[in-house]
């Protein structure tokens, strides 16, 4: 770990204001909004999979209609938000808790920690 302590630690929320700013959270991680946060992020994380599950279905009939394809690009738009807040996140408490971004040369992607999965 670098020389940052548990408590320099600023996460973003899965949410944001009322306004769309982004909403922060400074703290170690163990907290009560920290566990909200780990919650919704779970959820918008299972809801991506069910819409890619439900885009699938959709497109894979080829007898959709405008206000279906409308419809499922307004979800898609809204989840993708979502999930990309949750990658920024995520992404950003890797870095701070010291692990860099590999250099990605062999193509096989990055290589994470055990612990980032837990």
């Amino acid at each position: 770990m670098s020389n940052a302590t548990a408590r320099d630690f600023v996460r973003l929320l899965p949410w944001t204001s009322p306004d769309g700013k982004p909403c922060f959270l400074a703290g170690d991680g163990t907290g009560y909004v920290s566990r909200i946060a780990d919650r919704i992020e779970e959820e918008q994380l299972c809801s991506a999979d069910d819409l890619i599950d439900e885009a699938g279905h959709l497109l894979a009939g080829r007898a959709w209609t405008p206000g279906e394809l409308h419809l499922l690009a307004v979800e898609l738009t809204a989840n993708l938000a979502d999930v990309r807040r949750v990658a920024d996140s995520r992404g950003r408490r890797l870095t701070a808790l010291g692990h860099d971004a590999p250099d990605d040369a062999d193509g096989e992607g990055p290589r994470l920690p055990a612990e980032a999965f837990g």
